[in-house]
């Protein structure tokens, strides 16, 4: 996975005083891109994003709370709202007021965007949005970790190996086959799985189990209804953390959904498994709907003159 060189570093406070780490790559004036990664992961899960986007887009990335170089925060600072005031700090410290950006999520990072839906600053600045290998609620009772048929055994199996407690260590031939079973196509890249092991090592344990938390009682159905830019949605067939069945039922709910694609053999992390394709995505989203609207603003600024 490999990175466009010399990023435009900054930090962002959100509203209970967090520091956030953000990068920006790509030229200043460029049409935004932001991208939001999910749990336990941090703003290298989209190297191969960047790479491809930033050569004529502004790519935006951010390390989540507690997550690469954004500090951990006290007990009760991760929730769902703390999620959604992050990304507002994020769009207020990196877009002009009234600028539109192509917002992506993958994972929680989906779910920071059904959290700030409804919120003023979400609404300034959402052209579009991708909701990718994620989910509104049900999270645990519809994993497929556990090989069980549904029901209270299966959640409860599957409840305890989210939370667990257990440090990651170092990574190791016999972790990566785990991350790759729990999280990943059966037919992913080994240089793939080593690249998700090493970042998904490195978020810390009380960080990880802390989210969990949060993830396992998760309830956003009604930040889905607030979602009302264009919206993309992307799962991995083989998903076992968010299946394809949580996508089905976001394009549903959704109020303008533009699409579904569902990843024939990918797992849960489809930007890295499967980049070019979610890549495709989201520039189509730029190109439609970010050209669309600077088109739309300069007619304005002409008929005004």
């Amino acid at each position: 996975m490999t990175r466009t060189p010399n990023p435009r570093e900054l930090s962002a406070r959100s509203a209970d005083g967090s520091r956030l780490h953000i990068e920006v790559y790509g030229s200043e004036g460029a049409p935004a891109i932001v991208l939001i990664h999910g749990w336990t992961c941090s703003t290298l899960f989209w190297a191969a994003q960047i790479d491809a986007l930033s050569a004529d887009h502004r790519v935006i990335v951010y390390d989540q709370r507690g997550h690469g170089r954004s500090p951990a925060v006290g007990r009760g600072g991760y929730t769902t709202d703390a999620l959604a005031d992050d990304l507002e700090a994020v769009l207020g410290a990196t877009l002009a007021p009234g600028e539109k950006a192509v917002l992506a999520g993958h994972s929680m990072g989906g779910m920071t965007l059904m959290a700030a839906s409804a919120r003023p600053v979400f609404r300034e600045h959402a052209a579009a949005a991708l909701l990718c290998s994620t989910g509104s609620s049900k999270l645990v009772a519809e994993s497929r970790v556990v090989p069980m048929r549904p029901g209270r055994v299966r959640t409860r199996l599957t409840r305890l190996i989210l939370g667990a407690r257990a440090p990651l260590g170092p990574v190791t031939p016999v972790s990566k086959r785990i991350l790759r079973y729990g999280t990943m196509g059966p037919g992913t890249a080994p240089d793939r799985v080593a690249a998700c092991a090493r970042i998904v090592h490195a978020c810390p344990r009380a960080v990880r189990v802390a989210w969990s938390h949060v993830l396992g009682e998760l309830d956003l159905d009604a930040g889905v209804g607030e979602l009302r830019v264009p919206t993309a949605v992307v799962a991995g067939t083989t998903d076992r953390l968010t299946p394809p069945v949580l996508a089905r039922r976001l394009a549903e709910r959704l109020p303008d959904c533009v699409g579904i694609t569902e990843l024939t053999g990918m797992g849960h992390m489809t930007p890295v498994e499967a980049p070019e394709a979610v890549t495709a995505v989201i520039r189509g989203l730029a190109d439609g709907h970010l050209t669309t609207e600077r088109a739309a603003d300069n007619a304005t600024e002409e008929s005004a003159v």
